[in-house]
């Protein structure tokens, strides 16, 4: 809690002009979303900056580029929260909803935030189908609040990879590398990678017909 504050205090000389957040992110998307991506945690100068999950940074370029080709959002970037974004589809949140310091929280960031993780869990389960976590972190708090939540998990905990896919009905769990600048300028995670990561959500779920109304 300090260090966002600080952050929101101090901000970043590209940022001056900005009014910083500086407090918890939430969730945010498609209420009715089959499709739920959970990262780590908001960006010092992203999210805790913009107030939206993925906003405002090079890991949100990346994010909101791929859901954007695959259908699941109406622009390719995020900027801010009256950019007119809107997720189709797609529900994001994150473990922990502040900025952590050197984007490492602690047990207790975890902690405190976990219920709220659950919270979304339950009322998303009855529509998910495909869920996309953002890291090996995102996985591991992913699985804890599923279980926590009346939900069948895998024994032993499935190992972490690009690309894994885990059957947990009634979704299926796919594991991405996070957009991070430390994998995405290593080459850890190409563009194609994480295309891929995609483009498997939507065939598994394919767009939605409209009702028509009755004449």
């Amino acid at each position: 809690m300090k260090y966002r504050e600080a952050v929101a205090r101090e901000k970043r000389a590209a940022f001056r002009d900005w009014a910083y957040w500086g407090r918890p992110v939430p969730g945010f998307g498609d209420p009715h979303a089959r499709l739920l991506i959970i990262g780590l945690a908001p960006a010092a100068h992203g999210g805790n900056r913009t107030g939206r999950m993925f906003t405002g940074d090079r890991s949100g370029d990346w994010l909101y580029r791929e859901l954007y080709k695959t259908g699941f959002a109406n622009r390719p970037t995020a900027v801010s929260i009256g950019d007119g974004l809107e997720l189709r589809d797609c529900y994001i949140t994150a473990a922990v909803r502040c900025a952590p310091p050197g984007n490492h929280p602690t047990r207790d960031e975890f902690a405190n935030c976990q219920p709220y993780l659950e919270r979304e869990l339950a009322t998303l389960a009855s529509q998910l189908r495909v869920v996309i976590v953002l890291g090996r972190v995102a996985m591991d708090s992913f699985l804890r609040a599923w279980r926590l939540t009346g939900h069948d998990v895998p024994s032993p905990k499935p190992n972490f990879g690009h690309g894994g896919r885990w059957r947990l009905p009634p979704i299926t769990l796919v594991v991405s590398y996070h957009p991070s600048q430390r994998n995405t300028q290593t080459g850890r995670l190409s563009e194609r990678m994480f295309h891929s990561i995609f483009r498997y959500a939507r065939k598994a779920l394919p767009p939605t017909v409209p009702e028509r109304k009755p004449r």
